[in-house]
């Protein structure tokens, strides 16, 4: 069978698939930070460059407006030889997040380290490095998985044609995505579905494909009072504080029940069926135990009254607060009342909630609730629906079949509470349902310091990839 002579390289070539991803870990492609433009650029054309080398058709496009103005999009096809199969399309991201507090990695971020796992550390080898799992190691399954099918048989997808959309502004609201996927939209209709691997297993040795993501708003609001600094002697308990005002006003979001108070805020929520709070239970997610590994007791499952802690995660709308500032924070003392105070509010959305209706809402509840002699500065900063895929797709059934193979384990079908705005945007303006395989583990630390992925997540990625691909050859389109 091919797909033996496939895994075979794969099991023979470790070495060398691990150095090229650490290779592409080097690339400091924070697209957050206009410092690292030229670096997602490098980080592109590195992605284009193996995808060359592996027989695809590549393009590395400029994105924003003037061109050039965002991060570039890596856009490659490589044509099927079988005939009638499905036209996939892999998403995946270059970009990597923000690596701060530095002082808090244990080996330079960007200085990828391939280890054992420490004392008190779960699982075995991993690489350490900004991106390891988030998300240049999950693309790298795939391109090694590509590259065992080209090595092996001459063809880097087994024959099945793929589109491939690498883009370097996912942790930056993908800020230019929408457009490209319009101006694209022709060429990318051709696809039949998207395959990501941008998300998470249960557990090692536990597999699972994701059939759903939650959606996302994101805001920034700035409170101004005065219109300059004031001393707090002179001024205090004559005139609206920012940081007072702003922080009462923003401890209404949630009731006694911890239920978000936004007027219409549930309307669009489709409630978690009978079925699915059955087949999550049957998982038996431990929750004191996730709360034991960020350092809490279970006195810290808390949340939306009536729900799991993983009811709550996968199908339960959320407002958060992700930061707050103003006056002064520097050492020692300085002694003012600040001209204004902000905070980055967000919402975690479910079906079939709008992005854009919540923010309205937001911003009108905001409005109602003004300080005296205060004013709002809201601005919504991007947001993206969230998707749920039919579990008798054909293409989802035949990618939790190559997960079986790979891993030798029936794999669960999930939520995740995450988002991935692509999938929604490519649902909307392409009609295509998106299937989530993905191989991060929930101690991988996400955006954290000291980001890993284990060495046995990225080869069961690898083998899960090319048996998707083996799987494929074998479909016809429906």
């Amino acid at each position: 069978m091919a797909a033996d002579a496939a895994l075979q390289w794969l099991l023979s070539n470790q070495q060398a698939s691990v150095d090229r991803l650490v290779d592409w870990l080097k690339i400091p492609s924070i697209s957050t930070d206009p410092a690292y433009k030229g670096d997602c650029q490098k980080a592109a054309e590195w992605c284009a460059a193996r995808l060359k080398e592996l027989g695809f058709s590549v393009q590395v496009l400029a994105t924003g407006k003037p061109a050039g103005a965002g991060h570039p999009i890596v856009l490659a096809t490589i044509e099927g030889t079988k005939a009638d199969t499905p036209h996939v399309l892999f998403y995946g991201h270059y970009d990597v997040q923000p690596v701060d507090p530095v002082n808090l990695w244990h080996s330079p971020p960007f200085e990828p380290l391939v280890r054992d796992a420490a004392a008190g550390e779960e699982g075995g080898k991993r690489v350490v490095a900004r991106g390891a799992v988030d998300d240049k190691g999950q693309v790298m399954t795939f391109l090694e998985a590509c590259r065992a099918w080209k090595e092996t048989t001459g063809h880097a997808t087994n024959g099945v044609k793929y589109t491939v959309l690498i883009e370097g502004e996912e942790e930056s609201g993908s800020t230019n995505l929408d457009a490209f996927v319009v101006e694209h939209k022709k060429a990318l209709s051709e696809c039949d579905v998207c395959l990501i691997s941008d998300t998470g297993m249960l557990g090692r040795d536990k597999p699972a494909i994701t059939y759903g993501v939650r959606g996302l708003a994101y805001t920034e609001v700035t409170l101004h009072a005065s219109n300059q600094d004031l001393h707090s002697g002179l001024w205090g308990g004559r005139c609206p504080n920012p940081i007072t005002e702003l922080s009462r006003v923003l401890a209404q979001l949630h009731d006694k029940k911890r239920r978000v108070t936004i007027p219409g805020f549930y309307d669009d929520v489709i409630p978690i069926s009978k079925k699915e709070r059955k087949a999550w239970a049957k998982l038996k997610f431990n929750a004191k135990a996730a709360l034991k590994k960020i350092g809490l007791s279970g006195k810290a499952d808390i949340g939306e009254e009536g729900y799991t802690a993983m009811e709550r995660e996968w199908g339960r709308p959320t407002a958060e607060i992700n930061g707050i500032w103003g006056g002064y924070t520097g050492k020692g003392a300085k002694t003012v009342i600040p001209a204004q105070a902000s905070a980055k509010v967000s919402f975690r959305l479910v079906a079939d909630q709008k992005p854009s209706k919540v923010v309205k809402q937001f911003f009108k509840w905001l409005e109602k609730r003004t300080p005296p002699g205060c004013r709002w500065e809201l601005n919504d900063l991007h947001g993206g629906y969230g998707v749920t895929v039919p579990i008798d797709s054909p293409h989802l059934e035949a990618a939790t079949r190559a997960l079986k193979k790979a891993s030798g384990k029936s794999a669960s079908l999930i939520k995740s509470g995450g988002s991935i705005p692509v999938a929604g945007l490519l649902k909307k303006e392409l009609g295509i349902d998106t299937i989530f395989m993905g191989f991060g583990l929930d101690d991988d630390r996400v955006h954290s310091p000291n980001e890993k992925f284990e060495l046995a997540c990225y080869a069961l990625g690898c083998r899960a990839h090319v048996l998707y691909m083996d799987e494929l050859a074998g479909a016809k389109k429906k």
